[in-house]
């Protein structure tokens, strides 16, 4: 199989468990199934559609390969039907999505590249589509987005986008540049999980304490 059609399917898997993820939110904010649907587009390609948008990259991915789409509402909606089981799977889908993590750091560095742009352009993108569908999602449900709670997610995906563009400056295998980073972004981010990395927090109070934890 070509590195091309592995990327394809990694990130036909990533986008399908991110619907699932962003189906879940939605459950827990109790919206009907029209708001499962749109939470899990948002979540699953948010990012992507925000980075062609901001590249002038058209049309949109979603609406150039409208199957996309409609794999995207059936997980949505699947979410539904097997929500009982789903704490059950809760360490598959942390897995998943870690995998989800990496593969769309990467697609997003690696787009912006074929496009012409820089490689700095590339890691930021790079960033925008591993977890820009999150913070949609979070503002959608009316919360704080998760990578701005101490979460270790977002330096995580600059540094698989990165090491993504540093290889690729150096000439290396494409297949192997995708192995490498996909096997670094989703270590790091299992290993974050695992040791409850973060980021530090700057708690400020209107008396005058500011704390830095």
């Amino acid at each position: 199989m070509h590195e091309t059609q592995i990327i394809g399917l990694l990130w036909l898997i990533g986008i399908i468990a991110e619907a699932m993820t962003g189906a879940l939110a939605a459950g827990r904010k109790q919206m009907d199934l029209f708001g499962v649907v749109i939470i899990g587009c948002a979540t699953a390609i948010g990012g992507g559609t925000l980075r062609d948008m901001m590249l002038g990259n058209y049309p949109l991915i979603w609406v150039e390969h409208v199957n996309y789409l409609i794999a995207i509402a059936f997980a949505s909606l699947l979410t539904v039907a097997i929500a009982p089981v789903m704490r059950y799977l809760s360490k598959l889908f942390l897995a998943i999505d870690a995998l989800g993590l990496a593969v769309f750091s990467i697609v997003g560095a690696q787009k912006t590249l074929m496009l012409g742009f820089s490689p700095t352009i590339a890691v930021v993108m790079g960033l925008v589509t591993g977890v820009f569908g999150g913070v949609i999602r979070d503002i959608l449900c009316n919360q704080v987005p998760l990578i701005f709670k101490k979460e270790l997610y977002a330096v995580i995906s600059l540094l698989t986008a990165g090491l993504y563009i540093v290889l690729k400056a150096y000439q290396l295998t494409e297949w192997i540049n995708l192995v490498i980073c996909l096997s670094v972004g989703f270590s790091l981010r299992m290993l974050a999980l695992r040791y409850h990395w973060s980021m530090p927090t700057f708690d400020y109070q209107a008396n005058g304490d500011q704390h830095t934890h």
